[in-house]
């Protein structure tokens, strides 16, 4: 007899970002994996939410009481209405020796969340786990987005459903209503004439379920008191059409007058509009000068 090691290659790697959607589409996106080698393989398909481990696995301390920034968890947010966020399609079949296997990944979420996560493992011959791949998306009520940043807030949800209303109500007040922090910490490497740069993204989501195809536009605000802390804002304001993102840089460098036991902290105001809705966040800008490695 010969014995044979199979093999299989995928066209994606560790992560598959479905990126924004707005809550209620769906997003859907495919992988293909391909049998190299001779023989032909069974294959099933497994999401880590609808694992049967899952209960157990969860009887620990949450991630964010960790003094770690990194967010490890596995399986994020989770739909209201009790189905999957993600789905996978088919869920088992068979690769024949030399030909590729397309998987339609499904991405729909029912509420607005950045943390919807799972993982989708590949097992060959029902054990032998051939891929895990990590499944990301964010879903949006309003058809703009910014990210970037030091995380402020921690990425699970409470049980208790609020309502989807108050929040959309509160954005379309302008910048009377709720406005969100962002955190940007920029280091300085002492001795360097190189500014410490950081950036913000702004996007706007491409979807059917908008009619109007009026531009995002952003603005990011900065007074006097952001130059005189050394700061300087790249590209600070625009117009994104749907799907386009667009990068705001801010560069520091320490002003001569810097007190290094008063490390500078400074706010700006960035302002986004998108089909009449407007969302308002605070970015702090946090800096600090330290040590070259």
């Amino acid at each position: 007899g010969h014995g044979v090691v199979p093999s299989t290659e995928c066209s994606v790697g560790e992560v598959l970002d479905m990126g924004y959607a707005m809550a209620g589409d769906t997003v859907t996106a495919t992988l293909q994996i391909e049998n190299t080698s001779s023989l032909a393989l069974p294959f099933s398909v497994q999401l880590e939410s609808l694992a049967p481990t899952r209960d157990r696995d969860r009887q620990k301390i949450p991630s964010f009481l960790t003094p770690s920034l990194q967010r490890t968890d596995i399986v994020g947010t989770q739909n209201y209405n009790g189905f999957s966020v993600f789905s996978v399609s088919p869920t088992e079949g068979r690769i024949e020796a030399g030909t590729s296997q397309d998987f339609v990944v499904t991405f729909s979420p029912d509420h607005e969340s950045l943390y919807y996560s799972d993982r989708l493992k590949v097992l060959l011959f029902g054990k032998q786990t051939a891929h895990e791949i990590r499944l990301k998306g964010a879903a949006r009520d309003l058809p703009m987005f910014v990210e970037g940043g030091v995380p402020l807030d921690v990425p699970v949800e409470s049980l208790a459903v609020t309502s989807p209303v108050a929040p959309r109500e509160a954005l379309e007040g302008g910048p009377q209503g709720a406005v969100r922090s962002l955190l940007l910490l920029l280091e300085h490497v002492e001795g360097s004439a190189e500014p410490a740069r950081a950036e913000i993204t702004v996007g706007a989501i491409q979807s059917p379920l908008l009619a109007a195809k009026k531009a995002v536009e952003f603005s990011l605000e900065g007074g006097a008191e952001l130059q005189r802390a050394g700061f300087a804002l790249h590209g600070p304001r625009g117009a994104l059409e749907r799907g386009q993102r667009q990068r705001i840089g801010v560069s520091w460098l320490p002003p001569a007058d810097l007190r290094s036991s008063e490390p500078p902290l400074v706010s700006a105001l960035l302002t986004v509009k998108g089909d009449g809705m407007t969302e308002s966040y605070r970015v702090l800008l946090m800096a600090r000068v330290v040590s070259a490695p």
